[in-house]
């Protein structure tokens, strides 16, 4: 086990700075996931860190040593890659113990590294066969099985599920922390897939444009956000988000300086009794996804389109509704997008739209996401 740090890290290519002062603490056994849209950074800070890259400011340390100047094979890091990266014409055993090879381990040893390594993933069975005749899940195990037989203070996984199958992925992901538990070492997993990251993750580190957006735990992630980047990124649906001018029966914050307010699609109620500290908006429901347990709406109202998330409850089918959000339900972020802990000054529950004016807005609302491609 080890823990990293990134000091000051940069990363320029030729005129493009890519990171910029990237400064990160990854404990000590976590599973710390990276996590971001494509091109924010994640994957180039995993390969610093293996030594795959070279960083262009800053240092970086592991296990309480500076790695600046060692190359990738002394810095007791195993990685997987999204491309597995075995080799076609080894077995399951050759690839698992080529690198065993390399470094000289004895074969008895060997044959004991990989006895206990491949009945961990699952893979006896198949120690013989070639990976044109595994599938993408066993294939994945060889990755991983060839990444733990090193015994390595830190495992870099970079996108490793990404060319596995849905169902697949939601296995492999089970297994991954299963198998982090079971090893104790430092994990750190790169993906642009924040459902993967909230489900594996014991700490994560959301990053866009190659600046940290917020390091925190899963939950905190989602329900204390620090910026409107991290707000929207996190979550499915993402946050509703509308401007101050724009949210029309949401209350007026009692902060000057929140320019924006949201709230989560979960947290919303549709047609639900009047509750106080309850804000109220009338809508239009504008599509419909049912997903079992769960129901997604797409609503248009005054204050503008939105999402609304409803769990195991009748799909509701009338065109008009109510949608009801608790007061401390609602998120405010300043011009900057910083988050801005304000409360609302209510309003009183009056001048709602008629049948008519709710029509021709939510038909307003239809206009604008056509125009952008969003129905």
């Amino acid at each position: 086990m080890a823990k990293i740090e990134l000091r000051h890290i940069s990363k320029r290519f030729k005129d493009d700075t890519v990171i910029e002062d990237l400064n990160l603490t990854i404990k000590d056994g976590s599973f710390t996931v990276l996590v971001g849209p494509s091109g924010c950074g994640k994957s180039t800070t995993l390969r610093m860190v293996a030594g795959l890259e070279k960083q262009s400011g800053g240092d970086i340390w592991i296990d309480g040593k500076c790695v600046n100047d060692t190359p990738p094979g002394l810095r007791d890091v195993a990685m997987v890659f999204q491309n597995y990266a075995l080799y076609p014409t080894m077995t399951v055993r050759g690839n698992i113990e080529f690198g065993l090879k390399n470094r000289g381990v004895g074969k008895s040893e060997r044959e004991r590294l990989i006895q206990d390594i491949t009945g961990i993933v699952g893979l006896t069975e198949h120690l013989d066969k070639k990976p044109q005749n595994l599938s993408g899940g066993q294939r994945q195990r060889v990755a991983l099985a060839r990444a733990m037989v090193k015994q390595p203070k830190v495992f870099i996984l970079d996108e490793p599920l990404s060319n596995l199958d849905a169902k697949l992925r939601n296995q492999m992901r089970t297994e991954l922390i299963q198998l982090h538990k079971r090893l104790g070492t430092t994990f750190v997993y790169v993906t642009h897939d924040q459902v993967e990251a909230m489900s594996m993750g014991d700490e994560i580190v959301v990053m866009n444009k190659g600046i940290i957006q917020q390091a925190d735990s899963p939950m905190r992630l989602y329900h204390d956000p620090s910026n409107l980047f991290t707000a929207q990124f996190i979550g499915t649906p993402a946050m509703n988000i509308f401007k101050i001018e724009d949210a029309y029966g949401l209350g007026t914050p009692t902060d000057a300086n929140a320019a924006y307010i949201g709230f989560r699609p979960e947290q919303a109620l549709i047609n639900a009794s009047r509750e106080e500290d309850t804000y109220v908006l009338d809508g239009e429901v504008i599509t419909r996804e049912s997903l079992g347990a769960e129901h997604i709406y797409q609503i248009g109202s005054r204050a503008g389109v939105f999402f609304l998330k409803t769990f195991l409850q009748p799909l509701e089918t009338a065109r008009h509704v109510k949608v009801s959000i608790p007061c401390d339900q609602l998120y405010y972020f300043a011009a900057n997008g910083d988050r801005v802990h304000a409360g609302a000054e209510k309003i009183p529950a009056t001048g709602t739209m008629g049948k008519t004016e709710m029509m021709a807005e939510a038909g307003k609302a239809m206009k604008q996401l056509a125009a952008v491609g969003g129905i």
